[in-house]
């Protein structure tokens, strides 16, 4: 709930609620610098839905509808109090540790031990693991830092609307880059219609170079898990 907290008061305070949902179901930004790229993208989305107007460029229009459908869906589940930071991560370390032994586990529980990290798993099951992984790792989030990194404050500049696009894009943006970097990770995401709100997390992906745990060893993803929690 916290999580949902601080993420419904940034869309609140930068006026993305104001984007209405039936409206997008329908029919269809860190520092001054940063809110200049925002609006930038912003921007250049509402250029790009002049392409609804040409035949030529509908494939683009199109996926800008869906786009803003999912991300509608998105924050539609934050709406709804669902803890959506909490259940992205479980999603990541289910992925993880699909196919994770138990030794595995005990493995990378012990190594995580050495480094003072206690992962509270009641079991060394791969579901009983991924929950206790995501947690863990939402424990130590400070998710505001990271709203306020990808949002901005442009509420005030006379400038919502460009602003709302801005965020839509740069969330589209995340989720394709997610899309080509770990695609069985979109997937699982796309399937619980979150993957427009991965950009909440992405700095923190991004950071700890989580994605590339699909490819790691039992010790690197330790390391991974060490830097998301740290």
């Amino acid at each position: 709930m916290y999580y949902n907290n601080e993420v419904i008061s940034y869309l609140q305070a930068n006026k993305i609620l104001a984007l209405k949902l039936d409206h997008a179901f329908t029919e269809t930004g860190k520092r001054v610098s940063h809110q200049i790229e925002t609006i930038g993208a912003g921007a250049t989305r509402v250029l790009y839905y002049t392409s609804c107007f040409t035949d030529e460029y509908q494939d683009v229009c199109q996926r800008q509808k869906s786009e803003d459908l999912r991300f509608a869906r998105g924050v539609y589940h934050i709406l709804r109090s669902e803890n959506i930071v909490y259940e992205m991560l479980k999603i990541y370390f289910e992925e993880i540790f699909r196919y994770k032994t138990s030794d595995q586990l005990d493995h990378i529980k012990h190594l995580l031990m050495a480094v003072n990290i206690h992962i509270a798993a009641s079991s060394l099951t791969n579901t009983g693991f991924a929950f206790a992984a995501a947690t863990s790792v939402a424990a130590g989030m400070n998710l505001s830092l990271e709203i306020s990194a990808l949002v901005g404050n442009w509420s005030s500049r006379g400038i919502a609307s460009v602003g709302i696009y801005g965020v839509v894009q740069n969330a589209a943006d995340s989720a394709d880059r997610l899309h080509f970097t770990y695609p069985a990770y979109y997937a699982a995401l796309y399937a619980q219609e979150l993957e427009m709100m991965y950009f909440l997390i992405a700095p923190l992906f991004e950071r700890a170079e989580a994605v590339k745990a699909q490819w790691a060893t039992d010790d690197s993803i330790a390391d991974i898990i060490t830097r998301m929690i740290r």
